[in-house]
């Protein structure tokens, strides 16, 4: 069934909503039990109303969202679920620039595993492809600054 105008758009401010209130939870410290299932339920709220209304992108960018969130709750296993779901979401859809944010999700799942052998390997993929990309300044700042996070994440291990 067709959405009206009106639905698509509930469901787009919906979903980026949502996605903006999980990094408030994931930037935040000394998140508490209840802040940690918020966090859990606001990315897969996005995710869903993205779903409906979005794009490729928009989908493997709200499972990467759902894996890093699965990371910082120390579930690897729905990290890497979730990081794979981007990683094919971008494969299938060709988006190239999205692969490497991908990578370093798989990257993270893996060294909140403690399996620091295939999170470093995934690393330097994502590195290896974000330097071949034209990326706006911003863009590769912001993806550099999520590698440097996961490289920091691995060296604590």
């Amino acid at each position: 069934m067709a959405s009206s105008k009106a639905e698509r758009e509930f469901h787009r401010k919906t979903a980026a909503m949502a996605f903006n209130r999980t990094w408030s939870y994931l930037d935040k410290k000394n998140r508490s039990p209840a802040d940690d299932a918020q966090m859990l339920h606001l990315a897969h709220t996005s995710r869903y109303h993205w779903g409906l209304v979005g794009t490729p992108r928009n989908r493997a960018v709200g499972d990467w969202q759902i894996s890093r969130v699965y990371a910082s709750l120390g579930q690897p296993e729905l990290a890497l679920r979730y990081a794979r779901l981007s990683l094919s979401t971008c494969k299938k859809n060709g988006l190239a620039e999205s692969v490497p944010a991908a990578y370093e999700a798989i990257a993270r799942a893996y060294a909140t595993a403690k399996d620091t052998v295939r999170a470093e390997d995934y690393l330097a993929k994502a590195r290896q492809l974000l330097d071949k990309l034209p990326l706006e300044k911003e863009d590769r700042r912001i993806f550099l600054g999520q590698i440097n996070d996961t490289r920091r994440l691995i060296k604590e291990l």
